[in-house]
């Protein structure tokens, strides 16, 4: 699934590791979803959206690959 979350983190100057902390997942799991290696929860994925202060669409877009 196509995602933001590079760019989203690299506005804010958050690590991999800032991130997962703010969403309590792990860091790895972080690098899974933003390599799009591995699709989050819808869970996950309304967290990270939050995380942002953003809409889940704004961050995720279910049609798109991968960047």
């Amino acid at each position: 699934m196509k995602n933001r979350l590079r760019v989203l983190r690299a506005e804010r100057r958050w690590s991999q590791a800032e991130l997962a902390e703010r969403v309590g997942v792990s860091r790895q799991a972080i690098n899974a979803v933003e390599t799009g290696k591995h699709d989050p929860s819808l869970t996950l994925a309304f967290a990270l959206a939050g995380a942002f202060e953003l809409r889940i669409e704004d961050v995720f877009d279910p049609a798109g690959e991968a960047d």
